[in-house]
């Protein structure tokens, strides 16, 4: 097994927490949280990682107090602002996954300069999960495939056509932060064959110490595809 994965994978939890645990507004969780990714672009790319996902936020959580949503948005839209050509300077191309509908259209313009600007680059894809969902996201392939005229049998390669990012390779290692286990629909068809790996610390406070324990752990593992081990 390739001992670096291609595509890490990370789940940002435990932003909220990660607040409370301070006495701070869950908002102050969320910006740390945001702090974190420049840094951990850097980190990922230093690993020679080539792929780097990150699920920022689901369609689910749109049901999360309005206050708390509308300053995700506003927080989006100046991480764009202000963080776009530092990510650019390593080389990242950024990219997002999920439904475009929902977003605010000033945060949606932003987000289609974000991607024509670092189209370029090839040193490492950064893919932001917003408004994203494994179950919506199939849903939408299989709408998609029915559009374009499809007739017959439905082969995976006729669907993964249709999928958000159909050219990025399938996550080696999904992490997820603050000591949840579970894949909150996340990458759902993409993490058939995925490595897993569980931390409790906080996203704000993960850190290069806490990603080279992380890949240190996936690079120990032997990864087997298509049955149970007997």
């Amino acid at each position: 097994m390739k001992t670096v994965p291609d595509h890490l994978a990370i789940i940002l939890d435990g932003n909220g927490r990660w607040a409370k645990r301070r006495g701070l507004p869950r908002l102050m969780g969320h910006r740390a949280g945001l702090r974190k990714l420049e840094e951990m672009v850097r980190l990922v790319k230093r690993q020679g990682i080539r792929y780097f996902s990150v699920y920022a936020f689901s369609t689910e959580n749109w049901n999360r107090p309005k206050m708390e949503v509308d300053g995700l948005m506003s927080l989006f839209r100046y991480y764009i602002r202000h963080k776009v050509d530092a990510i650019k300077a390593e080389g990242g191309r950024i990219r997002f996954a999920g439904r475009r509908e929902n977003i605010p259209a000033d945060l949606l313009e932003m987000m289609r300069w974000a991607e024509e600007r670092t189209a370029g680059e090839t040193t490492i894809d950064f893919i932001l999960c917003l408004n994203y969902g494994g179950r919506a996201e199939v849903l939408d392939a299989v709408n998609a495939l029915l559009e374009s005229g499809h007739r017959g049998p439905v082969t995976e390669a006729d669907l993964r056509r249709f999928f958000y990012l159909p050219d990025v390779p399938d996550p080696d290692l999904i992490v997820r932060t603050s000591g949840e286990l579970r894949l909150s629909n996340f990458w759902l068809w993409e993490a058939a064959y995925s490595e897993f790996y569980f931390t409790d610390i906080h996203w704000p406070d993960f850190d290069e110490a806490a990603l080279r324990t992380a890949l240190e752990d996936y690079a120990g593992r032997e990864r087997r595809y298509g049955g149970l081990k007997s």
